[in-house]
């Protein structure tokens, strides 16, 4: 069978994989695994199936809607869902059995309010300045959502919040006030089951900050976290290659222009390989005339600027038939370009290079 035009190959047993590696590194916590903006590009259902099957306790998403999604395709796990607008739909996630996460003393309120019992978890804002219960409300807070416990309209599963990764002295700040936060928690008469705090940096990086769960994002992909460490220096596997099929190759005299503003001339006679990805698929045109590009093994460069639905290579002497494939990136120990790479071509970071990749993009999903 021939493989689509465009395609995110992701390598569901890398990331079972990583969820294992992760957990055995970070134990005895347990661990979430997030899920969020479509399992950060690889796939949601598919990501999360394949994570509980590496022995994950819980799953992580955004909002609501992410979480009945998953219900409905039959993930049973526990799942917590923690940003929301005006109009979330808390009497869905309860029915769903969908913990909140609880940000304001409004939420609060709602969530007590919607029919049945509300699992709720809190969060506090310890530092980031995002979402999250402000310290000076934090008693207030705590002492009203262990009023709604004891009158039996909600359980407070757990109370957490999350790191900035702003370096060691404002990590260690971080942590001192959310562990002032689970001793007023205790002092209100609350007894969560999960108290967490650190994501894939902080649960690698900061012991102490495990508590009783790590949330895995970035790292359950096999994608490092921390500038200048690689995927494999921390023990993981990339989960995607992105590539897609050469569409058009052609020979050029010397100095000819490439795509728009013609911002790359060629240095002499070239072959010019047409790859069918764009900005519309998620492709930075910030990385014109910089990303690398692998072709039949060998690494190039996007020649000129990234438009809407394709780019090109300047495979210069070298030549490539149309239906060849170009390996955007994927996992470097196969020769081929990084996620890492691309996001320092576009001066950006490896979790947007992965997340942005458009739905034009077919998935392909292999173990």
């Amino acid at each position: 069978m021939s493989r689509p035009m465009r395609e995110a190959r992701v390598d569901l047993g890398a990331l079972r994989a990583n969820v294992e590696f992760l957990r055995a590194a970070t134990a005895p916590a347990k661990c979430m695994v997030v899920v969020k903006a479509e399992g950060y590009g690889h796939g949601a259902l598919e990501a999360a199936r394949a994570a509980v099957e590496a022995g994950a306790d819980w799953l992580g998403v955004v909002d609501i809607a992410e979480a009945l999604a998953l219900r409905a395709e039959g993930v049973a796990v526990p799942i917590l869902a923690w940003l929301h607008g005006e109009d979330a739909d808390f009497a869905a996630a309860i029915a769903s059995g969908i913990d909140v996460g609880v940000s304001t003393r409004d939420q609060l309120e709602r969530a007590a309010a919607a029919p049945g019992l509300a699992i709720v978890q809190l969060k506090f804002d310890t530092g980031l300045s995002r979402n999250g219960i402000e310290e000076r409300d934090a008693a207030g807070m705590l002492a009203r959502a262990a009023e709604l416990e004891r009158g039996g309209r909600i359980r407070v599963r757990g109370i957490f919040s999350h790191l900035a990764n702003a370096g060691a002295v404002e990590d260690a700040a971080q942590l001192r006030r959310f562990e002032a936060v689970l001793v007023q928690a205790a002092d209100a008469g609350l007894t969560p089951e999960v108290r967490h705090l650190a994501a894939t940096a902080g649960a690698l990086r900061i012991p102490a900050a495990r508590f009783d769960l790590v949330r895995l994002g970035i790292g359950a992909y096999g994608l490092s976290p921390f500038d200048g460490e690689t995927s494999a220096s921390l023990g993981l596997r990339p989960v995607m290659e992105l590539s897609a099929e050469i569409v058009s190759v052609k020979r050029v005299p010397s100095g000819s222009g490439v795509s728009y503003g013609y911002t790359h001339r060629t240095d002499g006679d070239s072959t010019l390989a047409l790859v069918p990805l764009g900005y519309a698929d998620g492709i930075p045109r910030s990385a014109s005339s910089a990303a690398p590009v692998s072709i039949n093994g060998k690494t190039y460069r996007v020649a000129g600027r990234v438009a809407m639905d394709q780019f090109v290579v300047d495979m210069g002497a070298d030549t490539a038939r149309e239906g060849d494939r170009a390996i955007l990136f994927g996992d470097p120990a196969t020769g081929v370009p990084s996620a890492d790479d691309w996001a320092a071509a576009a001066n950006t970071i490896n979790y947007e290079i992965v997340t942005r990749i458009g739905p034009r993009v077919t998935r392909t999903f292999v173990s």
